[in-house]
């Protein structure tokens, strides 16, 4: 049996819908440690996360395979960018880095 076509009513709903958010893929801007930088931020999932990192903020590994955030301030451009653990990044207000690059 031949498939149907689908109802224009159907396809035209579709189309009216708002467009899925892409996510973070381009960045989002927070506050970063201490307030007084905006960051931009993103989310890297695990399956993107193939190298060691170091975390600014716990000093711990962040192994290869681990879901976690790479930071930079708008200020410093990207080269400055710096993998944290999510909730690290998280918690990066109520504690300060125990790492700094110079």
């Amino acid at each position: 049996m031949p498939r149907r076509k689908p109802s224009p009513r159907r396809s035209s709903a579709r189309s009216q819908r708002d467009p899925r958010p892409i996510g973070d893929v381009f960045g989002r801007t927070e506050n970063g440690p201490g307030g007084s930088e905006t960051f931009v931020v993103r989310t890297i999932p695990g399956s993107r996360a193939v190298k060691t990192y170091r975390c600014p903020g716990c000093d711990h590994e962040i192994a290869p395979g681990t879901a976690h955030i790479v930071a930079w301030a708008v200020a410093g451009g990207e080269d400055d960018r710096r993998h944290w653990h999510t909730g690290c990044w998280r918690g990066r207000h109520t504690r300060t880095i125990t790492r700094r690059w110079g």
